[in-house]
């Protein structure tokens, strides 16, 4: 697959980029793309959120009244789950969310999430980019050439650049990764996805080795 290479300015250099069809044009996997944006939300929680059941409650150490007689429920505790202000139940308690899947499902759950952005022509690949000092007029000005000022928008750098991060981080709906770290999640929830010329070769590799990849 080969995908034009747009200059800054949004205008075709005449040059093209070459994606490995192992990547970017396979039939997608749903299922492992569910399984792994399933497993990516829940690394995100915290786990922290907690109740009290009624042995935690204060308060209900002594009974509420007498046994017989009042024709109420004979209740030992006011602290009852029944009754306002008492505990809580089979309410949530701290706990780790976290779980794993394969390698293996990892690899083509982003496979399956690049081919289909590159099915929806939602890939454009930029020539390299960088800057001596942050600024943000010169992200927004690149994303009006290309035409993805409203779209929300992922950029995919060959290594780290603290400037072009610095430059975009106060644009919304726009993110600066390393090319080698976007998550299927990251992927699909992108409308547009701008490669750096660069970071082509550093995308690819960090899914296939460069030996395994087909020209």
């Amino acid at each position: 697959m080969k995908l034009p290479i747009y200059t800054t300015e949004g205008k075709d250099s005449g040059n093209k980029a070459e994606l490995a069809d192992s990547i970017f044009d396979i039939e997608p996997n749903e299922t492992v793309i569910y399984e792994d944006v399933r497993r990516y939300m829940a690394n995100q929680r915290q786990g922290t959120a907690n109740t009290k059941e009624r042995g935690e409650v204060r308060g209900g150490g002594r009974k509420a009244y007498r046994q017989k007689g009042t024709g109420q429920a004979r209740r030992g505790s006011i602290r009852s789950p029944l009754l306002k202000g008492g505990g809580t139940v089979f309410g949530p308690k701290p706990r780790d969310y976290s779980f794993s899947i394969s390698k293996k499902s990892h690899k083509l759950a982003r496979k399956s999430a690049l081919s289909i952005k590159a099915s929806e022509d939602a890939l454009k690949i930029v020539d390299d980019f960088s800057f001596d000092v942050p600024k943000t007029r010169k992200v927004v000005d690149i994303l009006k050439g290309l035409e993805v000022e409203n779209d929300k928008v992922l950029i995919l750098t060959a290594e780290t650049d603290v400037t072009v991060y610095k430059s975009a981080r106060n644009i919304p709906n726009v993110e600066v990764l390393e090319a080698n770290k976007p998550t299927t999640y990251q992927i699909l929830d992108a409308d547009i996805i701008l490669i750096q010329e660069s970071a082509v070769e550093v995308l690819q590799g960090s899914i296939e080795p460069v030996e395994e990849v087909e020209a």
